[in-house]
């Protein structure tokens, strides 16, 4: 019997007002109900991108009463007892008590990731301007609250790019399906898995970041510190709701447990370090740990539409030409909620790249694809309309017209970030070189492709079971 996905995404009855603002951002149509009466979700349809969470405007009103008391509804949702903030008819289900507990009773080894998009974002919830970059106040709060090892995404972004640059040459080279597409947005893979089954082979292989490095935290992580794999406690800290769906899909165990354990959003980091008591803005600036901590400035593009597609060609013209590519920044890729098509010549081959924002934008090119009319190589996909800066997991912006302005200014602070670090390709960085060298061996090679890859299959659900 089909297992039912767990949902993580969820619509409260009693506030929601059937504006059906929820349903215009929604992009698989899957907010179902009648103008003016509460709105529900279809859990077959639902790639859990939570855009619906960032547009309702629903809450529980001071001036109403309701069956369900806020203590109630706040224990539903995994929110912390003491929160003041509104709570609004959409919502995603936490992961805030599980993670807090480990860190008070400090049994396990901690480790934690920070995506890309997160340190653009963060701040906001401190009254810090929008777009606000801030790394290293975010480090050192993760630290106070009691994590043992603060590593990065971004880290294991540098990683997905090594591999999934490797694939894309040999599928071009040696043949594979083409074109590929990205695999690091787990709602995009879902999509595909469940609109679209017979693509499902032109997914990339590589696993996203984030599971990469959950895998790296309990193999070559563990070993770093001497402690046991089953140990580990690994903690990503994401923009993205489905982020949370992805850290429980059955094939994510490479290293033999789960590789992430707990998957908290931007906003929850943000109840954890007010409810601390931590004083974000008066933080000093730290560093991430190292090994699993340093990142080039390709890594850190990952969380803008376009920044996957940035990074791999930085990369995979170096693979294929074995020359240094001297614009770095590669901007005809970048930015737009939109369809994007550029052909990158490297002399010996041309490389032809398709950057879609919004699954409704993909859903011609993918029917071009059906009827064999797609005449490209490889196709970065968002769901979230200008990449994971706007996913469902980030501030709410409670005022549409700051919306925009946000989504300007996190972008920008990404870009100023890229152009900050020492090493802006993916393969010159010195801890992903080392990683090869003493443990994965090569891109591709029988152990990366063990712990950094997996297999999507097509997805039948039936709403009958639970996970």
């Amino acid at each position: 019997m089909a297992k039912k996905i767990k949902e993580h995404i969820k619509i409260d009855v009693e506030l929601c007002t059937g504006c059906r603002r929820c349903s215009e951002v929604c992009p698989v149509d899957a907010i179902e109900g009648e103008q003016g009466k509460p709105q529900s979700i279809n859990a077959d349809k639902c790639v859990m991108c939570g855009q619906c969470v960032q547009i309702c405007s629903a809450y529980d009103s001071p001036f109403e009463s309701y069956v369900t008391s806020r203590s109630q509804r706040l224990e539903k949702r995994s929110m912390p007892a003491a929160l003041k903030e509104p709570l609004f008819a959409a919502y995603h289900v936490g992961d805030f008590p599980k993670v807090k507990e480990v860190l008070a009773q400090q049994k396990k080894f901690s480790m934690v990731q920070c995506a890309p998009a997160v340190r653009v974002s963060l701040a906001e919830e401190f009254g810090m301007p929008l777009g606000s970059l801030a790394p290293g106040k975010m480090a050192a709060a993760l630290r106070r609250l009691g994590f043992k090892r603060v590593y990065d995404t971004n880290f294991a972004a540098d990683l997905t790019i090594m591999e999934e640059s490797s694939e894309l040459v040999k599928r071009i080279t040696e043949g594979g399906p083409l074109p590929m597409f990205t695999s690091c947005c787990p709602a995009w893979v879902k999509f595909v898995e469940n609109e679209y089954p017979e693509l499902v082979d032109h997914l990339s292989s590589c696993k996203s970041p984030q599971q990469m490095a959950g895998t790296m935290f309990k193999t070559y992580g563990a070993n770093v510190d001497g402690v046991d794999a089953e140990n580990v406690y690994s903690v990503a800290i994401m923009p993205c709701t489905c982020k949370k769906f992805e850290a429980g899909r059955p094939e994510m165990k490479s290293s033999g447990y789960q590789d992430v354990d707990a998957v908290l959003t931007t906003r929850e980091l943000a109840y954890l370090i007010k409810e601390a008591s931590i004083d974000f803005n008066s933080l000093p600036e730290e560093s991430f740990d190292q090994p699993l901590g340093m990142y080039s400035g390709a890594g850190n593009i990952f969380g803008v539409t376009g920044g996957v597609m940035e990074a791999a060609i930085r990369t995979a013209y170096e693979m294929v030409t074995k020359e240094s590519l001297k614009d770095i920044s590669v901007t005809s890729v970048r930015g737009g909620q939109d369809v994007r098509k550029v052909t990158f010549d490297t002399g010996t081959l041309k490389i032809k790249t398709v950057v879609a924002s919004g699954l409704k934008n993909v859903v011609p090119i993918l029917e071009d694809l059906k009827r064999g009319k797609a005449d490209f190589h490889f196709m970065e996909v968002m769901t979230c309309p200008a990449g994971c800066i706007s996913g469902g997991g980030q501030p709410k912006m409670l005022l549409p017209v700051d919306t925009p302005k946000a989504y300007q200014n996190r972008s920008a602070s990404t870009y100023q970030h890229d152009e900050e670090q020492t090493y802006r390709k993916s393969h010159e960085n010195p801890e992903i070189q080392e990683i090869y060298q003493k443990f994965l061996g090569e891109p591709l090679g029988h152990q990366s492709h063990k712990l950094l890859h997996t297999h999507y299959k097509p997805r039948k659900i039936k709403v009958s079971d639970e996970v």
